[in-house]
């Protein structure tokens, strides 16, 4: 079994995997890294909440590539329609809990 460290907000985590797929969790780490800041900035300062807008922004990310049309599709106007709502309601998710901090 495998061990790499990953920086998560500057910090460091140990993290076991199957041989050869040390890159992967690398690559995987460095996507939660990255929205990271975003989500600290929102969170008021618990780890706990920032790991849960990082997550959240994932599951959107997940549920907008399994409801994108094939490549070479066109977008329907309700497609777009729904995009725009969630991205919306994100949004006004994160102002809302940075007005509160």
């Amino acid at each position: 079994m495998a061990e790499v460290t990953l920086s998560i907000g500057g910090r460091p985590h140990r993290v076991a995997c199957r041989d050869g797929e040390e890159t992967r969790v690398r690559m995987l780490g460095d996507m939660l890294d990255t929205r990271w800041t975003g989500a600290a900035k929102v969170s008021g300062g618990s780890v706990e909440r920032a790991m849960l807008f990082v997550a959240l922004m994932l599951a959107d990310d997940l549920d907008e590539a399994h409801r994108r049309p094939p490549e070479g599709a066109a977008v329907s106007e309700d497609a777009l329609a729904r995009i725009a709502d969630r991205l919306e309601s994100l949004a006004a998710a994160l102002e809302h809990t940075s007005s509160m901090s």
